[in-house]
């Protein structure tokens, strides 16, 4: 397993969907050591992204127990295991590597994936995507000038009321006097435009805490 060459794009290619993350041949046998201590034949790792295309984004792998793949899942087959591969995450992990370094203390698993928090949107991608994507690329380029940002927290969709996006403020905006109008007459406006899925936007940010406040 250690002699195997790290799997590029053209190894793991299937329907329309291609990846060409890297698992290092140190971190297949790692990987397969750590599976084979859970004594369940045909047990894997499923790799995603949480929170994709936001600055929270955080790479993750779990076990995946055999019958928990999705069907949508990308399959990389190695000699000793298999890992799933989130669809959706799939563009997020581009150029991504996994790695096992070892050192006196034992060795250390890194997951490196550089386009994890860049936003990505495309003819299919979800409504939460095309907000972060507005959010990334178009608002907070403008915040960053008060030293501010905004992200999203969450999507809410309720009978009556429709699609709510739960915003967070942060940096220069958090606790400045003037973000009610920020959020009104600039970033409510810009996604409604944008997305006109979205029926209203609220801000969820504590504005108590002043101390890197714009405006006091």
């Amino acid at each position: 397993m250690t002699d195997n060459a790290p799997v590029s794009a053209i190894d793991i290619e299937q329907s329309d969907i291609k990846s060409n993350i890297t698992i290092t041949p140190s971190a297949q046998e790692y990987l397969a050591e750590l599976l084979a201590k859970q004594e369940t034949p045909g047990i894997g790792v499923r790799i995603f992204v949480e929170h994709p295309g936001t600055p929270r984004a955080e790479c993750c792998m779990a076990y995946n127990q055999p019958g928990e793949e999705d069907e949508a899942d990308l399959q990389m087959p190695f000699e000793a295991f298999t890992a799933y591969i989130e669809a959706s995450s799939v563009p997020y992990l581009e150029d991504a590597v996994i790695d096992y370094n070892k050192d006196r203390f034992g060795g250390q698993l890194t997951f490196r994936a550089p386009n994890s928090k860049v936003p990505k949107v495309g003819a299919d991608a979800s409504v939460e995507e095309r907000i972060n994507y507005v959010l990334q690329s178009e608002i907070n380029p403008s915040l960053a000038a008060h030293g501010g940002d905004v992200q999203l927290l969450e999507l809410i969709e309720e009978e009556g009321v429709g699609l709510t996006a739960v915003l967070k403020f942060g940096g220069g905006c958090q606790g400045c006097s003037a973000v009610d109008m920020t959020l009104r007459q600039g970033v409510e406006v810009q996604l409604k435009q944008q997305i006109p899925e979205l029926t209203q936007v609220v801000d969820d940010t504590d504005h108590s805490q002043t101390a890197n406040a714009y405006y006091k």
